[in-house]
């Protein structure tokens, strides 16, 4: 029986690697964000030790304009597949279904655009991230008190993280009160904006989620310049953050596993490159859907608190690490 199955396992093995010059993208808006700093590290790590090449794209600006333009030249350089964190979903359903349809596998990860062709998704569970941020709100503040949310509308992530802890409020704390809800779109002058007129107006706010970092950075120092006694509470981490984390000014954020989203986003995406390494037991052979289809990748998220925020500082985990 070894005989038999060896042969077997050695063609495994042999097609889980790349040909030469085969290369895949990853494709980001705000690409000097240091959220991707880690997801490239993981996308890297998985590429390498499949002997595949990566390349590093998308727009510096907040701009789905800008972004679809990068991802349009993207494709001119006809790589295997691109891991895609779409800044809006709607307006990327046609060019990722036109890369699809010319043979680039896409996956989408940390936003989605789910009315596309695209073959899989990797992300947190924003609902878990939601249903943790408003239980340790109460756990902390009380089942009785005033909060207030930031979001960013149009980044299916950010909507969910927002609107899920809303509905949980809603459905398991009735006599939570939710005081302000306003747009910050990731800027941290609007988010210390809209934290200073919500402050005004509700002396008795109690907590703030904020379901990304940016408008976090805004948000405390609205608070501390206020003097405030507020619970903050985000999802994601920049190094702005960690250092009031650290310093107690921000209570916890609830970030991603990064590493995890750029390992398993490579090998996903990959798959979706090569669905002849797959023979599943259902009717693609007949409807000619790639066979590769991951509806959804949980990477798992990290609490970060005072207690453990030294493990999240990016510029010693990049220490001796090639950034490109």
């Amino acid at each position: 029986m070894s005989l038999a199955l060896a042969p077997v396992g050695a063609a495994a093995q042999e097609g889980f690697t790349c040909a030469p010059g085969e290369t895949y993208i990853m494709n980001v808006m705000v690409s000097a964000h240091p959220y991707w700093v880690p997801v490239y590290q993981g996308f890297k790590q998985a590429a390498e030790a499949m002997g595949c090449e990566t390349v590093f794209s998308g727009t510096p600006d907040y701009d789905i304009t800008k972004q679809i333009a990068s991802f349009e030249q993207d494709l001119v350089k006809n790589p295997a597949g691109i891991l895609l964190h779409p800044m809006q979903s709607d307006p990327f359903i046609e060019p990722i279904n036109r890369a699809i349809d010319g043979g680039v596998s896409v996956t989408t990860f940390a936003a989605d655009s789910p009315k596309s062709k695209r073959t899989a998704y990797i992300t947190s569970d924003n609902l878990a991230e939601a249903k943790f941020a408003a239980e340790e709100i109460v756990a902390q503040v009380g089942d009785s008190a005033q909060y207030a949310v930031l979001e960013n509308p149009g980044q299916s992530n950010h909507d969910l993280r927002v609107t899920a802890l809303i509905d949980y409020m809603e459905a398991n704390f009735p006599n939570m009160e939710l005081v302000g809800r306003q747009a910050t779109n990731q800027d941290s002058n609007a988010a210390y904006r809209a934290t200073a007129s919500i402050l005004q107006a509700n002396p008795e706010l109690a907590a703030l989620w904020i379901p990304e970092a940016g408008s976090a950075e805004g948000a405390v120092t609205a608070v501390l310049e206020a003097n405030a006694d507020v619970l903050i509470m985000h999802a994601d981490v920049t190094p702005t953050t960690l250092e009031h984390i650290r310093a107690g000014n921000i209570h916890m954020a609830l970030n991603p596993n990064q590493g995890v989203q750029g390992f398993m986003g490579f090998m996903v995406t990959f798959m979706g490159a090569h669905p002849e390494l797959f023979d599943p037991f259902n009717d693609y052979k007949v409807s000619g859907y790639n066979p590769m289809q991951v509806p959804f990748v949980d990477n798992g998220f990290a609490v970060i608190t005072k207690e453990n925020a030294d493990s999240f500082d990016l510029n010693v985990y990049m220490e001796g690490r090639d950034p490109n």
